[in-house]
């Protein structure tokens, strides 16, 4: 047994299929299942079962699965450092970024590095906050944009962005002529929201349900631009960041502080505690951290 037969086992556990992990890993079904199948006769246990369409771990292939997670990120650690030692300023870069912010602050930060570390890659990833959250903790991303708080415990983190939501409404609306807005006031309207792999889907919810009511979701995006678009529609309201609305045409919706209570927007980077962190990924955050600033 090697480390490609333990990253094999671990595929298969994380997608519990063995033709999905076939796909990620390319490699044919076939070879995949004789791997696991050669496992078994070495360990003398059963490392899988069928649970309808998924492929569930045994109580062995439980224990197993810690075991070999622990030995392929020792691998890869040890890989990573030989890599910096070997290839000094050169790399690649995993990040995830949640489509909503990347637009917004990272083509200049990212040609700024480019130009810094003309050897160093990147490779884009967007998704949900939330979804950016699983991609670092699980290692599919070196670093990523979440929305703050995140689990202390699991990562490291510096905040660049800290600003409320504000309120997007028709020009029309009988609220539209305000100063500012309380949250209380918007409890018979119609709410567009992010979807739910969205941090702020949850966040908006929460607040409102804290203010005594339970929003009227009547659509969901993952565009920023889209939900602005049917707020200029008429077709509801909406809770964008500061950052957000400042690429909003004014001239299509009205935007609005919200008070009593504001809810507070805060964007970090973070990285995993426990895992080595590259050359590159040590240079991106020292130059993202003084490029973007930090906010307490």
């Amino acid at each position: 047994m090697d480390i490609r037969h333990l990253q094999y086992f671990l595929e298969v556990a994380r997608l519990r299929s063995f033709t999905k992990a076939a796909e990620t890993l390319y490699v044919t079904q076939p070879t995949i299942s004789k791997t696991i199948r050669n496992m078994e006769e070495e360990w003398g246990v059963t490392l899988f079962y069928r649970q309808g369409k998924r492929t569930e771990l045994t109580d062995a292939g439980r224990i197993m699965y810690q075991q070999a997670q622990q030995m392929v990120d020792s691998f890869q650690r040890v890989s990573d450092e030989l890599g910096d030692l070997m290839n000094v300023k050169r790399g690649h870069l995993h990040i995830g970024l949640p489509p909503m912010i990347g637009s917004s602050f990272f083509p200049e930060v990212i040609g700024q590095f480019h130009h810094k570390y003309p050897q160093i890659t990147i490779q884009l990833f967007e998704d949900g906050a939330k979804k950016v959250e699983e991609y670092v903790e699980n290692g599919q991303t070196d670093i990523g944009v979440a929305v703050l708080p995140v689990n202390e415990d699991v990562f490291h983190y510096y905040s660049f962005v800290k600003e409320n939501l504000m309120l997007l409404l028709h020009p029309s609306h009988r609220l539209a002529g305000r100063d500012s807005v309380s949250l209380a006031e918007l409890a018979e309207e119609s709410f567009v929201l992010f979807r739910e792999d969205f941090t702020l889907h949850g966040r908006i919810i929460k607040e409102c349900e804290n203010a005594g009511f339970e929003p009227h979701v009547v659509y969901e995006s993952s565009q920023w631009d889209l939900i602005s678009g049917m707020v200029a529609a008429n077709l509801g309201i909406a809770l964008l960041p500061e950052t957000i609305c400042r690429e909003i045409d004014a001239s299509r919706v009205t935007i609005l502080p919200l008070g009593n209570p504001s809810i507070p927007w805060q964007l970090g980077m973070i990285w995993r505690k426990d895992r080595y962190l590259s050359f590159a990924a040590r240079e991106w955050i020292t130059f993202t951290r003084s490029l973007l600033g930090e906010k307490e």
